[in-house]
């Protein structure tokens, strides 16, 4: 079964079923293989439950005609949504970046969306087979499409590209994660810069040269910048807090916790006052993004307005949640040291009658774990707040590194398991406060939020 074959059925079943909990009926389903699975083996129960074809890459499973042969089921499904893409014509965003991936891509949409019809990733999908089955979602109706492209190893993000295609791109940030994957810092920015690889201008192909895609750049960023010059980077749009050359400048105006800003629409010398539904300092940037973004597709003001204003944060990024004593900042999806020193900076700076920081271990530091859980330990004993709880293994061996009249300033408190935290927390329990509540995912420390 050929790509083009295959693209035919395609069109008519445009949809596309991984899971055989959640067939949908007439859908094209691909047997894709996990670590602990070998989707083949539920190819007839999809058959049963509704699709259409199974794409398999196991003669063994081949019961019938609609049964689709092919070499390889993910790099089917891979070249089959490239093919897809190069039939589109609307303005792809694509976006990576160390923090601030899915609200930065969630806020873009919310703008977007006021004057346009869009598709844009769903949660977190954002990897090799998140990212395809997006643009596979993409049909005529569409007038543009934001994609996000998560990576933890170098020419992750080089692949997603050739898949999206992006004409337009984004990268929020270069920070300190998935260093383990990466290979160090450096290793990051090379991974994360592939995307500005992809939309750079390009020499002559038959002749014809390729202007490269239009890039949106953080001017307060000095590594993105100094990224995008080593590329030779031709269109960009600048957006940042203070430089006249932005299309867009803004400053925060209250943080308490919930975010205000001014920003200036430098083409037309029009200023605005935005209220949002998030929290963070360290969120202005992702904001200012979506707001030059929307600038630059010229749709009103009023609407990109409308659009920061009315999305709500979700998915445990950058929540509030207030409880009958306390206010919780939730920000525990994922977490990194780049984003724990945005997360712990901004919490000493919030006027709040009493500030606890609780944070959990990060995941995937490879060998700087101990150095990052230690420096993440400093900068919570240096940031000024009542009490701070470090909760995993590796936040307690790094707490053996720190001196120890530091560590007896204040209350502070080391568990090595979630579970001691919890009986601790239930025998005293926390009132009054404005909680950070911050951890990688694995450390699953929405166990916490029923107790305060």
């Amino acid at each position: 079964m050929t790509t083009q074959q295959l693209y035919q059925l395609y069109l008519q079943h445009p949809v596309i079923s991984t899971d055989t909990r959640k067939i949908a009926a007439g859908s094209l389903f691909f047997a894709l293989k996990g670590d602990k699975f070998d989707a083949n083996t539920f190819a007839q129960q999809a058959i049963a439950a509704g699709a259409a074809y199974a794409v398999i890459d196991n003669p063994a499973y081949q019961l019938g005609d609609n049964y689709l042969l092919v070499a390889d089921v993910l790099t089917a499904l891979q070249d089959l949504a490239r093919h897809h893409r190069r039939q589109l014509s609307i303005p792809v965003i694509g976006l990576t970046g160390t923090n601030g991936k899915t609200t930065t891509k969630e806020l873009i949409n919310a703008v977007l969306s006021q004057h346009f019809k869009t598709q844009a990733t769903q949660g977190n999908l954002n990897n090799h087979i998140g990212v395809p089955l997006t643009i596979l979602t993409i049909d005529a109706s569409h007038q543009m499409a934001v994609i996000e492209m998560g990576a933890n190893h170098q020419k992750e993000i080089e692949l997603l590209c050739t898949i999206a295609q992006p004409s337009h791109g984004l990268i929020t940030n270069v920070g300190k994660a998935h260093l383990e994957g990466f290979g160090g810092v450096e290793g990051v920015k090379k991974g994360k810069g592939e995307l500005y690889d992809y939309l750079a201008p390009r020499p002559p192909e038959g002749g014809v040269s390729s202007p490269g895609g239009v890039t949106f750049i953080n001017s307060d960023d000095q590594t993105l910048l100094d990224m995008a010059a080593a590329r030779k980077l031709s269109n960009v749009v600048y957006y940042g807090t203070n430089t006249i050359d932005d299309l867009v400048s803004g400053q925060l105006i209250e943080n308490s916790p919930l975010l205000a800003l001014e920003y200036t629409n430098n083409k037309t010398g029009q200023s605005y006052t935005v209220k949002t539904q998030l929290t963070g300092a360290y969120n202005l940037h992702n904001i200012l993004a979506a707001i030059a973004i929307g600038s630059y597709f010229n749709i009103p003001a009023e609407q990109i307005n409308a659009g920061i204003e009315g999305y709500q944060p979700k998915n445990n990024r950058s929540q509030i949640v207030k409880t009958a004593s306390n206010t919780l900042i939730c920000d525990y999806y994922n977490a990194n040291p780049s984003s724990m020193f945005v997360a712990i900076e901004n919490v000493g700076k919030l006027q709040a009658p009493r500030k606890v920081l609780i944070l959990g271990d990060m995941f995937e530091m490879g060998p700087e774990s101990a150095a990052e859980h230690a420096s993440v330990i400093q900068k919570a004993l240096d940031t000024p707040v009542d009490e701070r709880i470090f909760i995993g293994k590796d936040f307690a061996a790094a707490a053996q590194s720190i001196d120890h009249g530091l560590w007896t300033m204040g209350q502070n408190t080391c568990y090595a398991t979630a579970e001691d935290a919890i009986a601790a927390l239930k025998a005293s329990p926390i009132t009054h406060s404005t909680i950070l509540i911050k951890g990688s995912r694995g450390m699953a420390l929405e166990r916490l939020v029923e107790l305060f």
